[in-house]
Parts: C-alpha cells; sequence; structure tokens
C-alpha cells in the first residue's frame, strides 16, 4: 500500500471516530436533559439572540459615528473644563499662598487677629466652617 492511500484512509477514518464520539456524547442522559431543556427554551434564545443583535448593531453604528464621538466628547469637555479650571486656580492660589507664608516671618498677634476677622473672605470661611460643622452635627444625631 503506498503512502499517499495509507494517508486518505487515516483521513477517512477520523471523521468517523469523531462521530462516534458526538454520538457518544448524545447518548448521556445529562446531555440529552441539556438539550430538551435547550430546544424547550428555543423562543426565548431566538428573542434574546435578537435582542442581542440589535444591541450589537447599535453599539457598532455609535461606535463608528465621528459626530456623536465629538459630540460626547465636546459634552465631557463642556462638563470637565470648569473644574479643572477651579481645581487649577486653587492649587496655585495654595502654592502661591504657601510661598507668602514661608517668606512672612511676623506674628500675628491678637490686635491682628481682630483685624482679620473684618476681611470679607475669612467672614466667608467662618460662615461655611459653621454651616459645615451644622450638618456634620445634624447628621450624627440622624444616626444616633
Amino acid at each position: 500500500m503506498s503512502v499517499a492511500s495509507t494517508q486518505q484512509a487515516v483521513v477517512a477514518a477520523e471523521p468517523t471516530r469523531e462521530s462516534l464520539d458526538v454520538l457518544d456524547q448524545l447518548m448521556k442522559p445529562e446531555v440529552q436533559e441539556s438539550l430538551t431543556v435547550l430546544v424547550e427554551n428555543l423562543p426565548k434564545l431566538a428573542e434574546m439572540v435578537t435582542i442581542l443583535t440589535k444591541t450589537y448593531d447599535l453599539v457598532q453604528n455609535v461606535a463608528t459615528d465621528r459626530v456623536f464621538i465629538e459630540d460626547i466628547k465636546g459634552g465631557v469637555e463642556e462638563f470637565v473644563k470648569p473644574i479643572q479650571d477651579t481645581a487649577k486656580n486653587l492649587a496655585s492660589a495654595a502654592i502661591e499662598a504657601n510661598d507668602r507664608a514661608q517668606d512672612e516671618s511676623t506674628t500675628i498677634g491678637l490686635f491682628g487677629l481682630l483685624k482679620m476677622l473684618k476681611d470679607p473672605q475669612v467672614q466667608k470661611m467662618f460662615r461655611f466652617s459653621q454651616a459645615f460643622l451644622d450638618v456634620l452635627a445634624e447628621r450624627q444625631q440622624q444616626r444616633q
């Protein structure tokens, strides 16, 4: 027998072995029960596949729509930009205040504190601090 005919015989025998393996699998009771459940749920599965297909198509269209992507990007930037600017402004002010405080070596006395109490920013800070502490106290009372 030639090598070519031997290889053809082996190739021809493989599907038969695979077919037997599949048939052996199908004969198992747990596989038959699973197939029964699948057949009973085919209408639901078909509906789910339809919904998933529609969802996939929608996501695919949205993901490839450059105009939509640019609109979303612009919307996010409009939302984030003011927050980013405020954070940068506060960080810059904190750095500058730290530099000034490091350079200043004078002692602030009682009269200096009384003078600072008239500053509108100090008053604003005190009002905020008082309101913040009031809110914390109310929440703590609600928990008890």
